[in-house]
């Protein structure tokens, strides 16, 4: 029979339980703190998230070596069942893909799947899916499997997808609290359900649709929230990475899709159609993140967790008029944290001369350009701060970079990153569009006076002003 190991549980308890459990520990690059005290307050997942080492890894490793894991409902149940349910799943979902692949139309699939899967939890499809992932099953496939998904969406009878009493409860009550980000998430998704009708509604009789469509286009804030805050959270320090290499593309796909119906100028029967079509996968990305994201956020993130959030939410513009609410928890908690981590103001030398921390941060804050510094690990190092176009989170800071970008960008960044270290190139420059501003970005390779490679520093320019300029001229 496997020995137990429950995460719910401080380490100190675990390691007198398991005497080798320090040793595989060590495999993955986690050690104890220092002070033996501290093992009987913290957990595997505290240290894990310090260090910035998925939780999955570590559970896989735990399960190499012959245990059995408790305590990380997300990725482990108690239910005896659940491996063999799991890989029949896995297996059903496999069929469904070959399915898909050998040209089976994907109404006829979406049918097997709500018999298959309308019963099923919401974690449980994740959790299925997940190790699809881990075993290598190409994205483009897995973003077929969300479009699965959508079946309990379109089902007639409005099977929504089981979700356990407890974690429905708990989603409930994150929806009650004043400013709490789940709540403006569900506060955005049923403004946007409402003008998404509106829009059929005037499209159906003919009506002008161009207020709608106007602040319909808050719907790239709302995805940004998504892909910045949350989806780089859960993967890299819960090792859920679904949500990121799915859910992520299939918003770019609709933000994009808007975006190119939105410039064009013929408002066609085809135009119509495509719009409509559109507007059906918002509504499924709706129901995909209430009945499978949000369950997983209440399932695995903290109260700490929902601070960093909260707080990095600010930073981002309101989407459908619905304004971000005082979470006084939050702002309670955020107040203690900055004065436990305020730092004296010393004096830094430098070749250029002296600067004391405290003019060093107004100067970096005072630049007009949005800096980011990536160090030589690959890990985000620093952000300088104020209000940015390109948002960069600080719950960021420490995260693995390529985590923080959506699938379609990463493999860019990691080739960009590769010829730095490579020494193939010292810098690369390029212009980007963004909510209809210009911008210049440039990516730099931090060496010292030897060339060895510190790291990375991007930094962003608004050059609005000067397009604007010239075009007078």
């Amino acid at each position: 029979m496997k020995q137990v190991i429950d995460l719910k549980q401080p380490v100190g308890i675990l390691l007198k339980e398991h005497d080798d459990l320090e040793a595989i520990l060590k495999e993955v690059d986690i050690h104890l703190p220092p002070v033996p005290e501290m093992l009987n307050v913290v957990k595997i997942s505290d240290i894990a998230a310090k260090k910035n080492i998925p939780l999955g890894h570590i559970i896989r490793k735990l399960r190499k070596h012959g245990y059995a894991v408790e305590g990380n409902e997300m990725l482990s149940f108690a239910d005896p069942n659940v491996a063999k349910d799991r890989d029949e799943r896995k297996k059903n979902l496999k069929g469904m893909l070959q399915k898909l692949n050998d040209g089976i139309p994907l109404d006829v699939v979406r049918q097997e799947f709500t018999r298959a899967f309308s019963h099923v939890e919401a974690a449980e499809i994740m959790a299925a899916e997940q190790e699809l992932i881990q075993e290598g099953t190409p994205i483009e496939e897995m973003r077929r499997l969300c479009d699965l998904h959508s079946a309990l969406f379109h089902d007639n009878t409005k099977q929504h997808i089981v979700n356990k009493d407890e974690v429905e409860e708990q989603k409930e009550q994150l929806y009650a609290i004043c400013g709490h980000p789940l709540a403006l998430l569900k506060k955005e998704n049923d403004a946007l359900a409402c003008l998404i009708k509106k829009l059929q509604q005037a499209l159906a009789k003919g009506e002008a649709v161009d207020a709608f469509l106007a602040e319909i286009g808050g719907i790239s804030s709302h995805y940004s929230k998504k892909g910045d805050l949350i989806y780089p959270f859960i993967a890299t320090k819960y090792g859920v990475t679904g949500p990121s290499k799915v859910m992520w593309t299939v918003d770019d796909d609709i933000r994009r899709d808007f975006r190119i119906l939105m410039r064009r100028e013929d408002r066609t029967q085809a135009w119509k159609e495509a719009l409509l079509a559109l507007l059906t996968k918002m509504e499924e990305m709706i129901y995909k993140e209430e009945n499978i994201l949000f369950p997983i956020c209440v399932r695995l993130l903290t109260a700490e967790d929902w601070y960093q959030i909260y707080r990095d939410a600010k930073d981002y513009e309101v989407a459908f008029q619905v304004p971000q609410e005082s979470w006084q928890e939050a702002e309670a908690y955020l107040a203690t944290s900055v004065a436990s981590t305020s730092m004296s103001d010393g004096v830094i030398s430098m070749p250029g001369g002296n600067l004391t921390i405290t003019q060093l941060i107004a100067i970096l804050n005072t630049l007009p350009v949005e800096i980011t510094v990536v160090d030589a690990n690959d890990h985000n190092q620093f952000f300088n701060e104020g209000p940015k176009d390109f948002k960069r989170p600080f719950a960021a800071l420490g995260r693995d970079v390529y985590s923080c970008h959506p699938p379609k960008i990463e493999a860019m960044v990691r080739m960009i990153i590769s010829e730095f270290k490579e020494g193939k190139r010292d810098k690369l420059e390029r212009w980007a569009e963004k909510n209809g501003k210009l911008f210049f970005v440039t990516y730099f390779a931090i060496r010292d006076s030897k060339g060895t490679y510190l790291g990375t520093l991007e930094t962003v320019q608004n050059m609005q002003f000067a397009k604007d300029y010239f075009l007078k001229e």
